[in-house]
């Protein structure tokens, strides 16, 4: 304690860190009034030719014209007032359930402990108090880069394989820390691996978490599907926030990390099985083939699986429009960041 108050970090450092803060909100804060409207909304709300001109700014005529006739086909057949209860309809509770379990795992894969506790991991690690507040700017620069290199890759890659990539990774990084610690090896191993797990979370399970349950959900029920995922998040978080000083405590660090490692395995499995690929197809499209998939209505026998994309939505895709990960930030109206906040 009282080397913390006699340092430079403890009497002037602590000053600029929450004053550089400032700077990130500012620009978020200006930038947000340059974020168009979503053409869903812009529909609904009778702006057809706005929605219209927001479309062709990511594509050609032709997908714009395709995309408007299918949004207002969603929004004529389900234009009426959505009840709580229409989330626990056959076609929809099992993409709801799958919503919620990512936004939860999006927070039990542990990535948060690392940014809440990071004094207490680092010094376990033997870094003193300089060196835990270096490692910590650290932790916060691998976060920036890595989530800027996530936005290119979650529609060249998919979004379905960036979670897959992102769950084993930590379970592997995390395994590793587990065993870093129980065999005392710290210090800069440690921060290697921490600076790893931080990559990968930022380059996967952070955005494309958001960009998925931006996505999945049908249109008529998006609005609360999102809030009771968000809902679900944040429960998460404070669980996960609130029950590692007592799992430190009995477990360990080592014990800590390795659970972790378990939850993303198990994470792993629950998206290999469950959670479908929506890279390349038009939420109008998806909401269809997911509700046709859980109610086994309109469901041929060669229906495509539901982590592959179906030949027509592929064919239209790949002649109409490259997209972007700013397309769906557009068209969902969502702005997220690397933490799992949004927006």
């Amino acid at each position: 304690q009282q080397a913390i108050v006699e340092s430079w970090n403890g009497q002037t450092g602590w000053r600029w860190m929450f004053g550089a803060e400032l700077v990130p909100a500012v620009i978020f804060l200006v930038l947000m009034f340059f974020v168009p409207e979503s053409p869903r909304w812009l529909v609904k709300a009778g702006k057809t030719e706005r929605a219209r001109a927001m479309l062709q700014r990511i594509g050609s005529a032709e997908y714009a014209g395709q995309t408007l006739k299918e949004i207002e086909h969603t929004l004529q057949k389900d234009n009426h007032k959505v009840a709580w209860s229409t989330l626990l309809q056959p076609q929809i509770k099992p993409i709801v359930i799958i919503g919620m379990v990512l936004a939860v795992f999006q927070q039990w894969c542990g990535i948060n402990v690392i940014f809440n506790y990071a004094q207490e991991i680092f010094a376990s690690a033997g870094f003193d108090i300089n060196g835990t507040l270096k490692s910590i700017v650290a932790t916060g620069i691998i976060n920036l880069v890595f989530t800027l290199a996530a936005l290119p890759l979650v529609d060249k890659i998919g979004r379905r394989k960036l979670m897959l990539f992102g769950a084993s990774g930590l379970t592997v990084i995390y395994v590793l820390i587990a065993g870093a610690y129980g065999l005392g090896i710290l210090g800069w191993p440690v921060l290697v691996l921490v600076l790893a797990a931080i990559a990968i979370y930022a380059l996967t399970l952070a955005p494309v978490t958001w960009v998925l349950l931006s996505e999945i959900f049908p249109n008529r029920v998006r609005g609360l599907a999102m809030s009771l995922g968000t809902l679900a998040l944040w429960i998460a978080c404070f669980l996960l926030t609130y029950t590692f000083p007592l799992l430190n405590a009995s477990l360990g660090a080592s014990g800590s990390f390795l659970l972790y490692g378990v939850i993303c395995a198990m994470g792993f499995i629950y998206v290999l099985r469950n959670v479908p690929e929506t890279k390349g197809v038009t939420l109008e499209a998806l909401e269809e083939r997911l509700a046709a998939q859980h109610t086994k209505v309109g469901a041929s026998s060669n229906e495509a699986p539901a982590n592959e994309l179906s030949a027509d939505a592929t064919k239209r895709t790949s002649t109409d429009v490259r997209r972007s990960t700013g397309r769906f930030a557009i068209e969902s109206g969502f702005v997220t960041t690397s933490t799992g906040n949004i927006t």
